[in-house]
């Protein structure tokens, strides 16, 4: 085992025993909480690495690094997750790629990711991104805006609505973050108070991850805690 090995290996151990404390201090079931590894701009060996160590889950920013990487990793049973921003002419490459889309933020960019997801395939899960904090150098819907979106997106083929995910502001407090993540997990139970069956939560990284499952996370997103600075 090389030293890269080791070193997200126990990297990885670290984080799993970060997530089972905070569920344990929340009172919520082991496991109800999958780590999503970041690896944008860290090669497709290291995510072999962490395959290795149990890691299924892995989440990608930029399109084109992305598919290379799923294309040479396509012999390992991995779930791929596309978090960042969305740009049109990508849509049809992430349908057709990823297996969850965790940054729907306009009805435009979820019917292309509809339209470019193949029939063959099951339904490309997706949460919407919503802009708690109402930043305008945000990306995310706005929260007055976020039923309407819902609604709409849940009509889509080829999408399945699975829920809802956030992102504190920079150099945010604690108690910010805490009532950013506590606010993601009302606007869910609000919306399952309607039509909706949401049951995900995309919220939480490195260094708030704690927070996000103390809120209700039920993925949290680590990339640097996982294979170091970038």
């Amino acid at each position: 085992m090389t030293p890269a090995d080791l070193r997200i290996k126990d990297n990885l151990e670290h984080i799993r025993s970060r997530i089972a404390s905070a569920l344990s201090r929340a009172g919520r079931p082991d496991r109800s909480t999958q780590l999503i590894a970041v690896s944008k701009k860290f090669s497709d060996e290291l995510i072999r690495q962490a395959y290795a160590s149990g890691q299924k889950h892995f989440g990608e920013n930029y399109v084109q690094e992305a598919i290379s990487k799923i294309d040479k990793l396509r012999d390992l049973p991995l779930e791929w997750h596309f978090i960042g921003p969305i740009q049109s002419n990508k849509t049809k490459q992430i349908a057709t790629k990823f297996d969850w889309v965790h940054s729907v933020d306009r009805l435009k960019i979820a019917q292309r990711l509809s339209e470019g997801r193949s029939e063959s395939r099951h339904s490309l899960k997706v949460c919407l991104q919503v802009n708690i904090t109402g930043e305008e150098s945000k990306q995310g819907c706005r929260v007055a805006d976020l039923f309407e979106l819902a609604y709409l997106v849940e009509q889509l083929p080829h999408l399945e609505l699975r829920g809802l995910m956030t992102m504190p502001k920079a150099n945010a407090s604690a108690q910010e973050v805490v009532d950013t993540f506590r606010r993601l997990g009302q606007l869910k139970n609000t919306l399952n108070q309607e039509v909706f069956e949401l049951d995900v939560l995309s919220m939480g990284m490195s260094d708030d991850l704690e927070i996000g499952i103390q809120e209700g996370a039920t993925f949290v997103r680590v990339g640097r805690g996982i294979f170091g600075d970038r």
